[in-house]
């Protein structure tokens, strides 16, 4: 019988929606979305969640339970009380320059919500696996645009290409550059010098992986299990803190 209520993916959703309840409560999101209708939908998924923690059902079993399809479903309908899948632009539309910049972390951590929620069967398949890597997407990107970070040269700004989506990752390894294939865990964003990182690349004794197998947005393949280290101690942490 699996112990549903140690299951990493489970308590990083959890995390993440209480995250996602404080962006909501104390950002200042302009503009025209039902905030009220946001927040009551985002709270309701605390129940569903709770549910599965105490299911002790495998985790194939938790993704055809009536509480994943709720959490999927609300999901959907919290993008649709935002404003739609472009939220985040006709956020930022309503912001001047340094509104704008301060509104590029909670925005972020929205995103890494949504991201979760929806990501969260995928990882549910992978089976039986007692590990915090498991709480977060890892997959295969591609450097699309590398540039030194405007506060310190000890830090590069990468736009990264999932396949689906782009991130942003701030990352101290001044080797990286275009057309590098990395590993980037999907971490909780965090702000360096007022630039948001929305994961971290992979690597482990000379700095990170550059050269990937696989296809992007999938799980990287033949990678170094010293190479998760760090996202396992930083997944412990989020969910600790």
């Amino acid at each position: 019988m699996w112990d549903t209520s140690k299951d990493y993916r489970l308590k990083v959703a959890e995390k993440a929606i209480e995250q996602f309840i404080r962006v909501v409560e104390g950002s200042n999101l302009r503009g025209s979305w039902n905030k009220k209708q946001v927040r009551l939908l985002a709270k309701n998924m605390n129940p569903d969640i709770q549910t599965l923690y105490y299911s002790y059902i495998s985790p194939e079993e938790i993704t055809k339970t009536p509480q994943m399809d709720n959490l999927l479903k609300a999901v959907d309908e919290i993008i649709e009380n935002l404003g739609g899948e472009d939220y985040s632009k006709k956020f930022l539309s309503e912001l001047n320059r340094d509104e704008r910049e301060k509104l590029e972390l909670p925005l972020s951590k929205m995103k890494f919500f949504f991201n979760t929620i929806r990501g969260l069967p995928n990882r549910l398949m992978l089976g039986e696996i007692d590990d915090p890597v498991i709480g977060v997407d890892i997959q295969v990107g591609e450097l699309v645009s590398v540039s030194k970070h405007p506060q310190t040269d000890t830090l590069m700004i990468c736009n990264v290409n999932l396949g689906k989506r782009a991130i942003t990752v701030v990352t101290n390894d001044l080797s990286v550059k275009d057309n590098d294939r990395i590993a980037v865990a999907l971490l909780p964003p965090s702000a360096f010098m007022g630039t948001s990182s929305e994961g971290m690349f992979l690597g482990a004794g000379e700095g990170i992986l550059k050269d990937v197998e696989g296809e992007l947005g999938s799980l990287p393949q033949h990678i170094d299990v010293t190479a998760l280290n760090e996202t396992r101690n930083l997944v412990d942490q989020y969910i600790q803190d």
